[in-house]
């Protein structure tokens, strides 16, 4: 653990006022008795995150990222993590004697909550989205052993998609938007679109009755969520993403086993 008695981190992103992550890692120092650490939140956009992140003093231990800072977060960082170079984003900065390390823990928090709703390996995976958390989304499929379908509102967002695909070993097979609906038939649902964009879907046929991971948490639930739910879908928020990425970011940022109990609680707890 450190021996500088003042520690810092905070989530960066804009927006970034509607985040839950300060409330999460505050628990989790709390419960691991880490008194001398506290964790914010920045707004930040893009052009601003390089003299920011140069401006922190030596207090400053740790970073997340949310949108629309993944990618950027690459370009500022002195080292990255191979895994989120091949993803193409990073959602952590860790300030390392060199300067700051980029990882991106979305993917693997992501087959963490996956595993935890009971997905098993090998799945048929459709990914709603073409975005950051869609990088992850596929980094997940890789070590999941899925074949991917996407669907994506811009055609070209699949294509941009593709070599990331092809770096992580994933089957990415292309889908128009107009055919979302039929991402139902597939075992396992990703959506990772902006709030309002799946909406419709709600009415699709859940009787197959799928894992859903719908990366929203904010409003929650989603339509889609709540028809799937009805339907008799095992479901996974983006509160479970949330936990299970910020837990490795936890461990990243103080090198203390991460209290996931009371850090799980405080995302049961009203906002």
């Amino acid at each position: 653990m450190p021996t500088d008695p003042t520690r810092r981190a905070a989530v960066l992103g804009r927006p970034v006022s509607h985040s839950r992550s300060p409330a999460l890692h505050n628990a989790g120092y709390a419960a691991a008795g880490l008194r001398h650490w506290t964790y914010t939140s920045i707004d930040c956009g893009e052009a601003e995150l390089r003299g920011l992140v140069d401006g922190l003093g030596q207090e400053w231990a740790g970073l997340s990222l949310t949108m629309p800072l993944k990618e950027e977060a690459l370009r500022v960082a002195a080292l990255v993590d191979p895994f989120a170079q091949a993803i193409g984003a990073a959602n952590t900065l860790v300030r390392r004697p060199y300067g700051w390390h980029a990882y991106n823990t979305d993917a693997p928090g992501m087959v963490r909550a996956l595993l935890e709703a009971g997905v098993s390996r090998r799945p048929r995976l459709a990914l709603l989205g073409g975005g950051g958390t869609a990088r992850a989304a596929i980094a997940a499929a890789a070590s999941l052993a899925a074949d991917v379908t996407i669907y994506t509102r811009r055609p070209e967002a699949a294509e941009e998609l593709r070599p990331v695909a092809d770096a992580l070993d994933v089957a990415l097979d292309a889908a128009p938007w107009e055919k979302a609906h039929e991402c139902a038939a597939a075992p396992v649902v990703i959506s990772t679109v902006p709030k309002g964009a799946a909406d419709h879907l709600a009415v699709a046929d859940w009787s197959g009755r799928p894992v859903v991971f719908d990366a929203i948490y904010d409003p929650w639930p989603t339509p889609l969520a709540a028809a799937a739910q009805a339907a008799g879908c095992a479901i996974v928020s983006g509160l479970d993403l949330l936990l299970w990425q910020a837990v490795d970011q936890f461990e990243l940022f103080t090198g203390v086993k991460a209290p996931v109990g009371e850090m799980r609680a405080a995302l049961s707890a009203p906002a």
